[in-house]
């Protein structure tokens, strides 16, 4: 069937009103207003903490806890060969990458990982390179310069 301006209609649920409690008996929803008799749910001001299971373990207390997260971790940005490819530049600064959009932080740290291929020579500034990265860099005739004073890796 066709779509046009006279079989148009709303989403279901689109025009349903708010759901108006303790308005009388006939409105069906009156006297304990949706809410039953007796117990924590029924009284004023009860308001239960996400995951709350009438007194069982919760779920997330009942399932083992593995791993380890390390809180003083460093991140580093990753850029591979292919972004930089592609780049009109000769030289790429720390400050250009977020010129060229292609880090979103100004100071972030990057690291220069070594999937696609260079056509033309860059000197290219990170603060950390892989070693296929390196080589990858020096064969199409660049340079890369690691800043920080960090050995690559």
């Amino acid at each position: 069937m066709a779509k046009n301006l006279s079989n148009l209609r709303a989403p279901k649920k689109a025009n349903t009103g708010r759901k108006r409690v303790g308005r009388g008996m006939g409105s069906g929803m009156g006297k304990t207003s949706t809410r039953g008799h007796k117990g924590q749910g029924s009284r004023s001001g009860s308001s239960l903490m996400r995951g709350f299971e009438g007194g069982q373990m919760p779920l997330h207390r009942r399932l083992p806890k593995r791993g380890f997260t390390n809180i003083f971790r460093t991140e580093y940005v990753v850029l591979n060969l292919d972004r930089l490819a592609d780049v009109a530049v000769k030289e790429i600064s720390l400050e250009d990458y977020k010129k060229l959009g292609l880090v979103s932080k100004k100071n972030a740290l990057i690291k220069i990982l070594g999937s696609g291929e260079l056509t033309s020579a860059k000197t290219i500034h990170a603060h950390k390179f892989s070693k296929s990265a390196v080589e990858k860099i020096e064969k199409a005739g660049g340079k890369a310069v690691v800043v920080g004073g960090e050995a690559a890796a």
